[in-house]
């Protein structure tokens, strides 16, 4: 087999073996060693007890995608994952979908590989696949498999859903640290599931909004604040098993060792937050835009100060700051693992830019996490009134592949 990096004299990097290490170690409850991720040659192992582009070192890009099941046959859909799950380790290794897939097979036949990502590296690409409620209707005998967890989500205040942005039987979200390498993965993909599969909804992201590990810096969102200060990293095992990772008993058996993925696709109407005091943008957030550290609190690290009051009494972390209403003190300890992305899709027909933050998030229990976390927001935070969340998707992510397996074994197996 020849790697898109063999063939223009590249040569592997040794990053894999560190980040596999990390999976394993954390699963163990021990402090894993978190490798940077960065947009040279770098591949992140496809197997593991827990699936990659979870906890994984964020990338840089993503494309995320939705599909409905075509076929009815069950037979026909695991075979389609067994497909789906060799191609996927193969990209993420740095190799083509399939074995002298883009320029190597018979001329007179269409190429199995599309050939876009020829001579790039791996560039860290990481695929990740889950379930929606969908799947678990009556077609292939998965009914009484659904998890309780796994939710239709409910109409939060001031949504305004589009179901064609919304839903789906399958999702998978490609990382990378090159786009053309996250969009080359799914495009393959669902070359594989002509047929069986049809893409419902799709949304590429740039520039990540959250940092999974402490090695990584802050980044900001479109509205030019840091965002995910407070997300939970890798290295914080005990906060994974507490609120991320599906323990024992929490549900099926087949999905002890996953996840929960909350999509939602949140519009930012920056045009009026742009005509917004720094002032009141700051009060709105609950940080000082600059540095990104709590009002009243130095550095962006610092722990927020929700008791402290400033002139006239006033707290000076407001009431309806969004990060007091999203803190865990305000939560009952709620919290979710981050991982979204800044998108933006052109303009609307009144000129405005149609940009955003495609949120993802990852929790143990999306009624008891995600949802009351998203219910205080989206009825007392302030800075809903530049938010419209216009997509969405809940989706119950099973654990790793192990080798030999296939994407959905536990599932399928049960």
């Amino acid at each position: 087999m020849t790697t898109r990096r063999q063939l223009f004299g590249l040569v592997g990097a040794g990053a894999a073996g560190v980040a596999a290490g990390a999976v394993g170690s954390q699963l163990l409850g021990e402090s894993p060693a978190v490798a940077p991720v960065s947009a040279s040659a770098e591949a992140v192992p496809f197997h593991g007890p827990v699936q990659a582009g979870i906890i994984t070192p964020a990338q840089d890009r993503m494309h995320f995608v939705s599909f409905d099941v075509k076929t009815r046959d069950r037979a026909e859909l695991v075979s389609l994952l067994k497909a789906w799950t060799e191609a996927a380790a193969r990209m993420t290794s740095g190799l083509e979908a399939a074995d002298r897939g883009a320029v190597g097979g018979s001329p007179e036949a269409p190429p199995k590989d599309t050939g876009e990502a020829l001579g790039l590296p791996a560039s860290a690409l990481t695929l990740t696949i889950g379930f929606g409620a969908s799947l678990f209707d009556s077609r292939f005998g998965l009914s009484s498999l659904r998890p309780p967890a796994l939710i239709d989500l409910p109409s939060f205040p001031g949504d305004d859903i589009d179901p064609a942005r919304s839903g789906g039987d399958i999702c998978i979200q490609a990382c990378a640290n090159d786009p053309q390498v996250a969009v080359h993965a799914i495009r393959n993909l669902a070359r594989i599931g002509f047929g069986k599969v049809a893409v419902r909804w799709s949304q590429l992201g740039f520039g990540r909004t959250s940092s999974t590990t402490r090695a990584q810096a802050t980044p900001r969102n479109l509205f030019g604040f840091k965002d995910g200060t407070r997300n939970i990293k890798a290295e914080d095992t005990a906060a994974l098993q507490e609120h991320v990772w599906v323990a024992s008993g929490d549900g099926p058996a087949w999905l002890t060792g996953g996840t929960y993925l909350v999509a939602r696709r949140i519009r930012m109407h920056i045009e009026i937050w742009d005509r917004t005091s720094l002032t009141e943008q700051e009060a709105i957030v609950g940080r000082n835009k600059g540095v990104g550290a709590p009002l009243g609190q130095v550095d962006e690290f610092d722990e927020p100060d929700f008791h402290v009051r400033g002139a006239g009494g006033l707290p000076t972390i407001p009431d309806v700051a969004h990060i007091r209403l999203a803190s865990a003190q305000s939560l009952g300890g709620v919290k979710i693992l981050r991982r979204g992305y800044n998108f933006t899709d052109g303009s609307d027909g009144f000129g405005h830019l149609d940009a955003g933050l495609f949120f993802i998030g990852f929790n143990r229990n999306t009624p008891k996490q995600f949802v009351p976390m998203q219910m205080s927001l989206s009825a007392k935070d302030e800075m809903m009134e530049y938010l419209e969340h216009n997509g969405s998707g809940h989706f119950a992510v099973p654990p790793g592949v192990r080798e030999g397996g296939y994407w959905g074994e536990t599932l399928f197996a049960s």
